[in-house]
């Protein structure tokens, strides 16, 4: 499941401070609706997690405990304690936790090294989390809200489908 090329290519000429701060923006709206999201992580919580999705320009570096997410062009972030690698999508998918996990990591569609209980209290986390992404965006897109959230529930909806995943 890839994100289409055209947005991959957009996402590619996108300078790098304004995708930082369009991530800063999501992770915090995330953040300030799911308040005690990382509260399952205990000690986990001062890691870092890097995600490196295999279709984007950016990979993303957070940091539970600050609250803080660190976006870097492909190849340039950090070590981090615990790293997920896949495509984009499929990533926001187990974010949201619709997505089975353990089914995506099984089929080989997601990398992810470091520390596994880490990944694995991160998952726990999200899993009940009832986070919905395409809503969030759509909220800090304001009288743009109804088409982007039509945009992007198209966008994922089309990609899991090609993919032969469903939401759970």
């Amino acid at each position: 499941m890839l994100v289409p090329s055209r947005l991959m290519a957009a996402a590619g000429i996108v300078p790098l401070p304004i995708a930082a701060r369009a991530a800063s923006l999501l992770f915090q709206q995330v953040l300030k609706s799911h308040p005690r999201l990382f509260d399952r992580l205990g000690d986990y919580r001062y890691l870092c997690f890097g995600f490196a999705p295999s279709d984007l320009a950016f990979e993303f570096v957070i940091r539970p405990a600050g609250g803080s997410i660190r976006t870097f062009r492909r190849g340039r972030a950090p070590e981090a304690d615990a790293r997920i690698s896949g495509p984009l999508l499929l990533m926001l998918g187990l974010a949201e936790g619709r997505l089975d996990g353990d089914a995506v990591f099984f089929a080989r569609k997601l990398a992810v090294t470091g520390n596994m209980e880490a990944v694995l209290a991160l998952r726990n986390a999200l899993d009940d989390s009832g986070i919905d992404l395409v809503k969030l965006a759509g909220d800090m897109s304001g009288p743009i809200r109804r088409p982007v959230m039509a945009a992007l529930s198209s966008i994922r909806r089309r990609a899991l489908k090609g993919e032969g995943a469903r939401w759970n």
